[in-house]
């Protein structure tokens, strides 16, 4: 689950964002749209903790991790909140399975291959697994990233812009997909876009201005 309240951040040269309070529970899916600039990116970066919030307070899985900091709160990221970059930020001399392996390992969880096997297999890439990132198309690179922010079982998953690059048709793919998966894992999904498409979809929604 992840619940905010009160969140707030400053950046140095002046500018602020105060942020609509959350509450999404196992299972759950909240949208949050917005205009680029007006502090999509900043409330992912602080939902995932990898930036500390001027005010408020961020409960993943029931623990606060606006309070946590170093390396506990990395270990606690890592074992608890998976993240879907925009940017894929593969290590691209490493395979599909690799970068999962690794995601693992840096995640301090045991590097156990049949389950990364099993994730890939769950979003119909299996036989890309000894790929590279590179021979893959962008479809597919967008089921990897899933998988590999999948790939630790998280309680929270966070999909930054994960529709932005795509025609309708995968668009509406990709959405049905991270549904599907959160559901199916009772992890509690937040998707921030400006996407307009995904307005249609029935999805508790934060509009941010």
């Amino acid at each position: 689950m992840l619940k905010t309240e009160n969140l707030s951040f400053k950046y140095e040269n002046g500018n602020s964002f105060l942020f609509p309070d959350i509450d999404t529970q196992d299972g759950g899916i909240t949208l949050v749209l917005g205009k680029s600039g007006i502090g999509k990116s900043t409330l992912l970066h602080l939902l995932a903790g990898l930036m500390p919030p001027h005010t408020g307070n961020i409960w993943v899985n029931q623990e606060d991790i606006s309070q946590m900091k170093g390396s506990n709160l990395d270990q606690y990221r890592g074992k608890n909140i998976g993240i879907i970059f925009q940017q894929n930020h593969f290590i691209s001399s490493l395979s599909v399975l690799e970068n999962l392996l690794l995601a693992q390992s840096l995640a301090g969880n045991e590097v156990n291959s049949k389950k990364c096997l099993n994730t890939l297999k769950q979003l119909n890439i299996e036989e890309k697994a000894n790929k590279k990132t590179n021979q893959l198309s962008q479809g597919e690179r967008q089921r990897a990233a899933i998988a590999r922010a999948l790939v630790n079982s998280p309680s929270l998953i966070l999909a930054d812009e994960p529709t932005s690059a795509l025609d309708d048709e995968n668009c509406e793919i990709v959405i049905d997909l991270l549904s599907h998966i959160a559901k199916q894992n009772n992890s509690a999904l937040v998707v921030v876009t400006h996407d307009g498409r995904l307005k249609s979809k029935e999805l508790d929604t934060i509009v941010l201005h």
